[in-house]
């Protein structure tokens, strides 16, 4: 068994127990939900590592989050009617509808074979004060976010606003980092995933204010939760620049 196989098994033991795995996708089968990106209702599958009951809508492939997203540009139009829009690491399950309704748009990645342009988040290539709103879905944890709070600061207009969603347990008091744990493996077992740095937690939100930016939250709570697939308790932060 390889050391990575290893170490997963030993963070997630469940995973060795084909019962228990078997009783997770019946669970998970049981259920029809609303996919408010697309507007099928259907079962729903599991997704993520772990995997995650009800996660993935199976005609658009859309997340949780993606489907909180559009519950809340549903309900707020004004943020994306119109705007000239900056999307880093932009889904296509989200990209389609944002993008009809934009003055402009632009679809960001560092790998030029995921968005319209290469960019970096950390060293954003426009101009200040030309952006009106910035998506940035479970990004941060992948980079220097005081680099990129920086930068998405400086490119948003006055009263400009950007969507922030990123990795955070409530229960902890300050986020968790440690620059010596480098090997995608260690990185999976401590922060989630093997390209994180991090892990966030309630202290997200002074990071945020602290570049300059008035904050506003949108949570997942009931009825959204049971008619949708959302996660309970996912926030989405509303950081408008002051």
């Amino acid at each position: 068994m390889s050391y990575f196989s290893r170490k997963i098994r030993a963070a997630f033991p469940w995973l060795q127990d084909a019962k228990a795995v078997k009783e997770l996708l019946l669970q998970s089968d049981s259920r029809v939900f609303t996919c408010a990106c697309c507007g099928n209702s259907q079962k729903f599958r599991l997704a993520g590592y772990p995997p995650r009951l009800n996660a993935m809508c199976p005609t658009c492939g859309s997340l949780e989050r993606h489907r909180q997203f559009t519950l809340l540009l549903n309900d707020r139009p004004h943020l994306t009617k119109g705007k000239a829009i900056l999307h880093f690491a932009p889904e296509p399950t989200l990209r389609k509808g944002i993008e009809a309704v934009a003055a402009s748009y632009i679809g960001a990645d560092l790998d030029p074979n995921r968005g319209d342009r290469e960019m970096n988040i950390e060293a954003i290539d426009l101009p200040a004060d030309s952006i009106e709103l910035v998506i940035c879905n479970h990004v941060m944890e992948h980079v220097d976010d005081v680099k990129a709070l920086a930068e998405l600061h400086r490119v948003l207009v006055t009263g400009g606003v950007a969507l922030l969603t990123v990795p955070l347990v409530e229960g902890w008091p300050t986020t968790y980092e440690n620059p010596e744990i480098t090997e995608p493996a260690e990185r999976l077992l401590h922060f989630g995933q093997s390209d994180h740095v991090r892990y966030y937690g309630r202290d997200f939100r002074d990071r945020v204010i602290a570049a300059g930016f008035d904050l506003e939250e949108f949570v997942a709570e009931e009825p959204y939760v049971g008619q949708y697939g959302l996660l309970p308790g996912e926030t989405i932060f509303i950081a408008a620049k002051r």
